[in-house]
């Protein structure tokens, strides 16, 4: 009941009824599996970024386990006793479909072809320590043609959920910076924050009862290691993701200000009293992150939501959200754009609806305008390190040649 995503594989005896866990406890995820004709089970396991396929036997032991490389598996289909088929990426590519055969993962489709002409940013997994020593780790994308002196602007890309976690597959999309922030200059971080999965049930639940800490504790503290590292500007740090990473990016904008430069949230948390009264995912608000009702403490509620940090709020902050989003009410954003509005009216701030558009955008041309707008953000306030540049203006940019492409004007909101 209270585990946050479904991740451990059972095994059933149909003639008792009886349940016998395969991986429980063990720091991975299951994501897929299909029985093969011989009576053994193909499954697709996520071990932390990577990703691996493994073969139990009919009685519930490891057969064989095979690791695909750079590939990131992601789901699966059987045909006969030795015929798997998978959807992957890679670092390089969007998901492709691959074939198991003879002891290789065959690529059988290549949509892109175009990707070969690509400069990509050197992208690999980072690990680094909590400050209380806990072991957090993520998928770095370090920016076209290396890292910078003194660092290079970094943009925190936070997954939602928090019952997800990133892979080191492909990492870019509308959402996602990704390789096009790495082309122009930014180092990503994708951290798998206490709370993910992929790492074992208790990781996944370590963020249960404590909403924002330590889960975007540990996100601040990635800053702090990539830093150390050389590979990150402190001063130039921004924060994006949405749902939950719209709640981290909000959380960064208030309570954690004096840590980034610029945040871009898209469909995120800014009151956890209100947001339980207006989402369609009440029971699981309470039986996988909460862990108590907003009656049973009003006031731990309220001071966990960004709209109660609002005075610190100096933060550059771009708020998107789809008008018809029913898990996270867009008045979720509404408050949150009221409140810094109102209480600090000089911190630059703006608010986008996209009319149709629910948890997540769906169209093509929101999807694109959302990636124009969050990059122009970034590039206006992080990438300078300037809190006080003027607004972009309120219409983004198409790419030069673009059909409908305009200049960039002066106007206001």
């Amino acid at each position: 009941m209270n585990d946050p995503a479904a991740t451990t594989l059972h095994l059933v005896d149909t003639s008792t009824g009886s349940y016998r866990a395969l991986n429980e406890g063990a720091a991975e995820a299951a994501v897929d599996a299909e029985w093969l004709t011989d009576g053994r089970l193909a499954s697709v396991i996520h071990v932390g970024v990577q990703s691996l396929l493994r073969i139990y036997n009919a009685d519930g032991s490891v057969s064989e386990e095979m690791d695909p490389g750079d590939l990131i598996l992601t789901s699966l289909e059987t045909g006969g006793s030795d015929r798997i088929a998978f959807s992957a990426s890679a670092p390089q590519h969007p998901t492709e479909l691959f074939v198991w055969n003879d002891g290789n993962f065959q690529r059988w489709t290549t949509h892109n072809e175009w990707l070969s002409d690509i400069t990509f940013g050197e992208q690999r997994p980072y690990t680094y320590a909590a400050n209380d020593g806990t072991q957090i780790e993520g998928v770095l994308i370090l920016p076209v043609g290396g890292v910078p002196s003194g660092g290079a602007p970094t943009i925190m890309d936070v997954h939602g959920g928090p019952e997800a976690h990133e892979s080191n597959g492909w990492n870019t999309a509308y959402g996602a910076p990704g390789q096009v922030a790495a082309g122009q200059g930014y180092a990503v971080f994708l951290p798998n924050y206490r709370g993910s999965t992929a790492y074992g049930t208790a990781f996944s639940k370590a963020h249960q009862g404590n909403y924002t800490d330590p889960e975007f504790r540990d996100i601040v503290d990635a800053k702090y290691a990539l830093a150390e590292d050389g590979i990150t500007d402190p001063d130039r740090t921004g924060i994006t993701g949405g749902s939950y990473g719209g709640y981290a990016s909000a959380w960064g904008a208030t309570y954690y200000s004096d840590e980034y430069a610029a945040s871009v949230m898209f469909v995120g948390i800014s009151d956890q009293i209100s947001k339980f009264g207006t989402t369609d995912i009440p029971y699981e608000m309470y039986n996988v992150h909460s862990r108590a009702w907003p009656w049973d403490d009003w006031r731990k509620m309220l001071e966990v939501s960004p709209i109660y940090h609002t005075d610190k709020a100096e933060t550059p902050l771009l708020i998107m959200h789809g008008e018809a989003d029913t898990r996270v009410d867009p008045s979720q954003s509404m408050e949150l754009y009221r409140f810094i509005k109102v209480r600090k009216p000089d911190t630059p701030l703006r608010l986008v609806l996209f009319p149709g558009e629910g948890h997540g955008n769906r169209k093509a041309a929101a999807r694109y305008e959302y990636n124009l707008r969050m990059m122009e953000w970034f590039d206006t306030y992080l990438k300078t390190g300037n809190r006080d540049a003027e607004l972009p203006a309120p219409r983004p940019m198409l790419a030069e040649g673009a059909k409908g492409a305009r200049a960039k004007d002066d106007s206001e909101d």
